[in-house]
């Protein structure tokens, strides 16, 4: 199944190695209609509000064997996120990382950020 992730298993995320034996097929965005918050500056947490609220969210699109997603990245996955269908910039519809909305905004909304990676890089800049 192709599987769009935003968040820490990205490459060079601590928990890419996750991802071993998926194929990466392309680093891309979402339709405009996300929002992205910062869990506990732990992960992001992602969801749908409509392409007249929303921003494009930077991530990774993976061809997941459905084993390697039972067995292991769905079992390490931070607690919440849940598997849901993603609207891609050019229109597709993929499976994606999700987080419940009345949850997420109860933390940091990063959308203006675009991507967990420009958050994180925020932070280190002085």
């Amino acid at each position: 199944m192709k599987i769009f992730f935003n968040g820490t298993v990205m490459q060079g995320q601590p928990d890419h190695a996750n991802l071993e034996g998926c194929l990466f097929l392309k680093a891309t965005y979402t339709a405009p209609a996300y929002a992205l918050y910062s869990i506990q500056d732990k992960h992001p947490g992602m969801f749908w509000v409509g392409k007249e609220k929303g921003v494009k969210v930077f991530g990774e699109l993976y061809e997941v064997p459905e084993k390697i997603w039972e067995e292991r990245i769905s079992k390490t996955e931070p607690p919440g996120l849940y598997l849901g269908p993603v609207l891609l910039e050019d229109g597709t519809q993929v499976y994606g990382m999700l987080y419940p909305e009345e949850e997420a905004r109860k933390h940091l909304d990063i959308s203006s950020f675009g991507s967990w990676i420009s958050y994180l890089k925020s932070k280190k800049s002085p």
